[in-house]
């Protein structure tokens, strides 16, 4: 499905990115994953390669300068070209307006905005240059879609990504360059986590899970497999897509 395709993964030391790293790998890809974890990185590295998969791992954090063309770079150096990207990498610092600082509004829109539209622009640049088209996957949210409550800065910067990724869908449609976005809504992961009260995380899960029409929380895998399709040639007429993959949240 994925055979042979190089993809660059941001974010991709834990949760839906490792996931999606790994599912990518199972099918056929070779991985670039990218994340701040050194040893988290390596070890889902090595576990790829011991499976029989492809991967390698270049560490920093995707808000630093140049982090966007040294990623690329890597996929140049190993495998010899890039095929697709997945802009993964974010954070969330919950807050409303009045409560929202300076500093936290700066730090959320530059990762998970700034650092998207970097790494975009970088991994165009390399599919203009080779000239085969290629793919973008962006995680955006199912908050990127409709208002959230006390996560003002988190869902401005996925509403962010959702244009983002319908303008470049447009940019680059007739170089065969497909840019589409995943929004999940909640998913199992430790940022869902960081809301749950301490030692009742199966309870939290529960209730969040009961609120959804389908009933229960998504899991990283789930993330993972709409990515996987989105970037597959069985997605070869779909762009500037924004997929919900939410249990039905943003259907009601």
């Amino acid at each position: 499905m994925l055979h042979n395709l190089v993809i660059a993964i941001t974010g991709a030391t834990s949760g839906i990115g490792a996931a999606i790293a790994e599912t990518c790998a199972a099918r056929g890809a070779k991985v670039v994953i990218t994340g701040r974890d050194q040893a988290r990185g390596r070890s889902i590295r090595d576990a790829i390669i011991a499976t029989g998969g492809a991967a390698v791992f270049c560490q920093g954090n995707v808000t630093e300068d140049g982090a966007a063309e040294n990623t690329i770079a890597a996929a140049i150096q190993h495998f010899g070209r890039l095929d697709a990207l997945v802009n993964n990498a974010g954070i969330l610092i919950p807050g409303t307006a009045p409560a929202c600082s300076d500093a936290d509004w700066d730090r959320v829109m530059a990762t998970n905005a700034t650092a998207v539209f970097r790494f975009s622009r970088s991994a165009v640049r390399q599919m203009q240059r080779q000239g085969t088209g290629g793919a973008i996957v962006n995680i955006a949210s199912d908050w990127g879609l409709v208002g959230a409550e006390a996560a003002v800065a988190y869902a401005a910067s996925k509403g962010a990504v959702v244009q983002l990724t319908r303008s470049m869908a447009l940019d680059h449609a007739r170089e065969g360059i497909r840019v589409n976005a995943v929004c999940p809504g909640d998913t199992d992961t430790a940022m869902l986590a960081q809301d749950a009260p301490p030692g009742d995380r199966p309870r939290h899960l529960a209730e969040l899970a009961a609120a959804l029409p389908l009933g229960r929380v998504a899991t990283p895998r789930d993330v993972a497999a709409a990515v996987a399709f989105l970037l597959s040639p069985d997605a070869a007429l779909i762009t500037g897509v924004c997929l919900p993959v939410d249990a039905g949240n943003t259907a009601r």
